[in-house]
């Protein structure tokens, strides 16, 4: 059995616990991103819950925002609409890709696989789809559905924005917009499929498999000269 990766020193791990306002996240992690840049903080993961509200991509389609129930926000990074609020994790990623391969789609790849080997461990079966954003699983009666979401941008090669996991959310509350512009299949989470549906326990095993995931980012082929990539 192989010894699993020590936890980098190089990148700071933090857990809120009380929901964080959505303007106060981002201007955090814009001068966080800043700051690597500068080389004057470490790469940081930060692990956060947000009271109900839908976030605008660049590629928002306000068609899609249906009935705008909670505050919208501007995200600034790509993808189109998407619905943040309490049981849904998220994570936000400042990581500096300059010492790690200048490569957008391998990290975009890579957090794909991050998310669904925390998903496995579980108990909930995901995985990519071809030709469409997020990460899917089965739900309880047979369909595909969406369980988590990805958007990042990227500046100076330091990422910003990251993930969410559907861990126990009020679902109905996605019924405001048509999350990332996919209309035709639902959307999940662990507790609607009978898996693990504490977040104490999604955050154990999301820090468990990041080293992994850190070691994989360096550039798998000719890499992305550009700096924004939304899945």
């Amino acid at each position: 059995m192989v010894d699993p990766l020590p936890f980098p020193d190089q990148v700071e791990w933090r857990v809120d616990a009380a929901p964080v306002d959505y303007p106060e996240a981002l201007a955090d992690m814009e001068a966080r991103a800043a700051a690597i840049h500068a080389g004057d903080a470490r790469e940081r993961v930060w692990l956060l819950e947000h009271p109900p509200l839908y976030t605008a991509g660049t590629s928002a389609d306000p068609a899609e925002l249906i009935d705008p129930r909670f505050p919208v926000h501007d995200a600034g990074r790509g993808g189109r609409y998407t619905y943040h609020g309490p049981g849904q994790r998220i994570g936000y990623l400042n990581i500096d890709l300059s010492a790690r391969g200048k490569d957008v789609r391998n990290f975009v790849h890579h957090l794909e696989g991050w998310m669904i080997a925390a998903l496995g461990d579980l108990g909930i079966a995901a995985r990519r789809a071809d030709g469409r954003i997020g990460i899917w699983t089965d739900d309880a009666q047979g369909r595909e559905a969406k369980i988590g979401a990805l958007g990042i941008r990227v500046r100076r090669w330091v990422t910003l924005h990251g993930f969410s996991i559907n861990v126990d959310p009020d679902l109905s509350h996605f019924g405001g917009i048509v999350p990332c512009g996919i209309s035709d299949y639902p959307v999940t989470s662990i507790a609607a499929l009978g898996g693990n549906a504490s977040m104490a326990a999604l955050d154990v095993t999301l820090r468990s498999h990041f080293p992994a995931f850190l070691s994989r980012l360096s550039r798998c082929g000719s890499g992305l000269e550009q700096c924004e990539a939304a899945r």
